[in-house]
C-alpha cells in the first residue's frame, strides 16, 4: 500500500490542504452570513453560485490548462481562491459574497481537475484502486477536518478567514516545487445525456433529485442549525456527522445493491432520507442531544445514494463508457446542486428554519416514487453480471468531484482501448 502512495504523496498532501481550506470556507461564510443578518435566500444563493461555478469550470477550464499548463494554471487558481477568502474576510458584503463564491467554485473545478488528471496519470492499473480510495479519503477527512475548525476560532474576526487563505497557500507548494513531469493535456468528456437517460432513467432522475436534496442542506445546514440558536461548536458537529455518517453508509448501502436490484435499495434509502427529514419537520427538536442524531440518519441515507445510482447507470453501459457515464452524472448532479439551494432560501423564508428539510423530503420522496415505478419497467441486471460497487465522493455534502475522477476509478477502461473486466449485457 504505502508503495503505491509513495509517488503521489506531495500531491495528496496538496489535496488536504485545498479540501481543508474548502471545508473552512464553505461553513464559515453561511454562519458568518447568518449572524450578520443575511436572508435565507442569499445564503442559498452562495450555494447556488458556487455550483454554477463548478459546473462551468468542468467545461471551460480544461481550456484554460492546455494554454498555459498544468503547474501555472494550478497556481493561479489556488492563488485567486485564497485571495477570494482573504477577500470575503475584508469585504462583508453579501452581493461580493454572491460573485466571489461563483469564482471560487470555478476555480475549485479547476484545481481539482488538475489534481485528478496528475493522479490519474501517476497511477498504474495496479494502483489505481488504492489511490482512488486514499483521495475520496483525502477529500473527506479535509472537508471534515476544515468544518471543525470553525469550533475553535470566532467567526465575527478576520482570523478563520485569514486561516482559509493560509491553507490554500500550503495547497499550491506541493504541486509547484514538485520536479516530476505535469501529466499530459486534458481532455475533454463528451457527454451525451439523452443516451445517458436512455440507458438508466432512474440513475438520470435520481442524480438531479440527490443533487437538490444535498445541495439544499449542504448549503443551508449551517444557516437552519444557526437559526434554530445552535452555537457554532455544534454547528460544525452536526455537518461533519453527517458527512462521517454518508461515508460509513456507502459500504453496507453498496454491498446490498449488489445481491438484488439496485433501485430498490435506491428506493429504501430515499424513503429513509424522507422519514428522517419528515421527524425533524414535525417534531422541530432544538436540543442537539435530539436533533444530532437524527441528522446523522439523514446523512447517512442522503449521501449513500449517489454512489449506488452510479453503480446502476454502469450495469446497463457499454464497455468503456463508465468515464462518459460518470462525467455526466456529475453535471446532473451540478445542475441539481444549483437548483436545491436557490429553492431551499426562500422556502426557509416562508416557513422557517425546519422547512429545508421539506425540500429534502420531496426530492426523495420522488426518488423513492420513482424508482419504484421504474422497477416495474425493466428487468434488473443479474447479480453474478454487476461490476462491483464502488464508492464515490460527488454524494458526500460540500464535497465534489469533476469528470476527471471517473478515469481514476478502478472501474474505468485500463489501457485507452476503452474494454474493461467486466461483461455488459444488452439493455432492454
Amino acid at each position: 500500500m504505502t508503495r503505491k502512495i509513495l509517488p503521489v504523496l506531495s500531491l495528496l498532501f496538496g489535496t488536504l490542504f485545498l479540501f481543508l481550506g474548502n471545508g473552512l470556507h464553505s461553513l464559515l461564510l453561511p454562519v458568518r452570513g447568518s449572524a450578520e443578518g443575511y436572508s435565507n435566500e442569499v445564503l442559498g444563493f452562495l450555494g447556488t453560485a458556487w455550483a454554477s461555478g463548478f459546473v462551468l469550470g468542468c467545461f471551460f477550464a480544461p481550456k484554460l490548462v492546455m494554454r498555459i499548463g498544468h503547474v501555472r494554471a494550478f497556481s493561479s487558481f489556488i492563488a485567486l481562491i485564497a485571495i477570494i477568502a482573504l477577500l470575503t474576510g475584508m469585504v462583508v458584503e453579501q452581493h461580493s459574497w454572491v460573485a466571489l463564491r461563483a469564482l471560487t467554485g470555478f476555480c475549485t473545478a479547476g484545481t481539482s481537475m488538475i489534481i485528478e488528471s496528475w493522479l490519474n496519470e501517476r497511477a498504474s492499473n495496479e494502483s489505481r484502486g488504492a489511490i482512488f480510495s486514499f483521495y475520496i479519503s483525502v477529500t473527506l477527512f479535509g472537508a471534515v477536518g476544515g468544518q471543525m475548525m470553525v469550533a475553535f476560532g470566532n467567526v465575527h474576526s478576520t482570523i478563520l478567514f485569514m486561516i482559509c487563505g493560509i491553507l490554500y497557500c500550503l495547497a499550491m507548494l506541493p504541486t509547484t516545487l514538485s520536479t516530476a513531469a505535469s501529466p499530459q493535456p486534458l481532455k475533454s468528456v463528451k457527454l451525451d445525456l439523452r443516451k445517458l437517460y436512455r440507458n438508466s432513467p432512474v440513475s438520470c432522475v435520481g442524480i438531479l433529485l440527490i443533487g437538490i436534496a444535498n445541495g439544499a442542506y449542504g448549503t443551508l445546514g449551517a444557516v437552519f442549525a444557526s437559526r434554530v440558536g445552535l452555537p457554532d461548536a455544534t454547528i460544525a458537529t452536526m455537518l461533519s456527522i453527517t458527512i462521517f455518517a454518508g461515508a460509513a453508509a456507502q459500504f453496507p448501502a453498496g454491498r446490498l445493491s449488489d445481491m438484488t436490484d439496485r433501485r430498490y435499495v435506491l428506493a429504501a434509502i430515499a424513503l429513509i432520507g424522507f422519514l428522517a427529514a419528515l421527524l425533524l419537520i414535525i417534531f422541530r427538536p432544538q436540543a442537539a442531544i435530539l436533533l444530532i442524531p437524527i441528522v446523522a440518519l439523514y446523512g447517512a441515507a442522503a449521501n449513500s445514494l449517489y454512489p449506488i445510482a452510479v453503480a446502476h447507470a454502469n450495469d446497463f453501459a457499454d464497455s468503456g463508457d463508465f468515464v462518459k457515464v460518470s462525467g455526466g452524472l456529475l453535471l446532473l448532479y451540478g445542475i441539481g446542486t444549483i437548483i436545491g439551494p436557490t429553492l431551499g432560501g426562500p422556502v426557509m423564508t416562508w416557513f422557517g428554519p425546519h422547512a429545508l428539510f421539506a425540500v429534502t423530503a420531496v426530492a426523495h420522496l420522488l426518488l423513492f416514487a420513482y424508482a419504484l415505478i421504474r422497477s416495474r419497467m425493466r428487468a434488473s441486471r443479474p447479480a453474478e453480471a454487476k461490476p462491483n460497487f464502488g464508492l464515490a465522493s460527488a454524494g458526500v455534502s460540500q464535497i465534489a468531484t469533476t469528470p476527471q475522477s471517473a478515469k481514476l476509478d478502478p472501474r474505468a477502461p485500463k489501457n485507452g482501448s476503452g474494454e474493461t473486466d467486466r461483461a455488459t449485457g444488452a439493455r432492454s
